[in-house]
């Protein structure tokens, strides 16, 4: 798929970004592919490319650019690692809700920018705290998300102020919600609290979880799950083709 190396500019930096397209002329809907807390990296740039040969133009974003040029994590040593931990602990505490919600509209002023991109709403979808991040922009930027989807995400209906269902009632978007097994991050009770919210704000969505553990759906995860994955590529088929046209 081709694939385009650029830079959003916001009002914190240059943001570095890939947007992966389908082969031919376009235009295609636009979607944000909100990485997990690994951040923007190769595997990430496989997925877009994935995604993209779906009929989408995907940006796939560099959440961490505040941190300027960061040194790649290992995923499969960095929760092991005690300084890598802490590392990217500190650099996951900066992407604020505030942060996300100022991003996603830099993101989506560039994505109507390009030709190769149509429409003036878009899909986000993100795994980890990218699946809580593409949820809290569907909320904070309602306006320009027509669906949003977040696998094994974390932190979508806990106690802190923050947490994505307590924007229900401001999201406009279809959205879907694939958790895995045994997460604590997103138990069966944050599931029923989340349907409970996004219910009492008629928004349509679905929840569901898969038979496989938190990182279920990226290849360079240590739980990665070909079968689930391969779920879960079958539902952003289904899903962004009901929702974004």
């Amino acid at each position: 798929m081709p694939t385009i190396t650029d830079s959003i500019t916001t009002a914190d930096g240059a943001c570095p970004v890939t947007l992966h397209t389908p082969d031919g002329d376009g235009p295609w809907p636009g979607i944000v592919m909100y990485p997990d807390a690994g951040g923007a990296r190769q595997t990430f740039r496989e997925m877009g490319d994935k995604l993209a040969g779906l009929g989408y133009a995907v940006l796939v974003p560099d959440v961490y650019y505040r941190d300027g040029d960061w040194a790649p994590f290992e995923m499969a040593t960095v929760f092991s690692d005690d300084g890598e931990r802490r590392r990217l602990f500190s650099m996951i505490s900066k992407v604020t809700p505030d942060i996300m919600a100022a991003d996603a509209g830099a993101f989506f002023d560039y994505l109507v920018s390009r030709p190769e991109v149509s429409g003036q709403a878009f899909g986000t979808t993100g795994y980890c705290m990218g699946g809580r991040t593409s949820l809290v922009v569907a909320g904070r930027v309602p306006q320009r998300v027509a669906a949003a989807m977040s696998f094994h995400g974390g932190g979508l209906a806990g106690d802190d102020p923050g947490s994505p269902h307590l924007l229900a009632d401001q999201m406009t978007a279809a959205v879907y919600v694939g958790g895995a097994e045994n997460d604590a991050s997103f138990t069966k009770e944050a599931a029923e609290t989340l349907d409970k919210a996004l219910t009492a704000a008629d928004v349509e969505h679905t929840i569901e979880f898969y038979d496989a553990g938190h990182g279920f759906a990226v290849p360079d995860n240590a739980p990665y799950d070909s079968a689930a994955a391969q779920r879960h590529w079958d539902a952003m088929k289904s899903f962004f083709g009901a929702h974004l046209g």
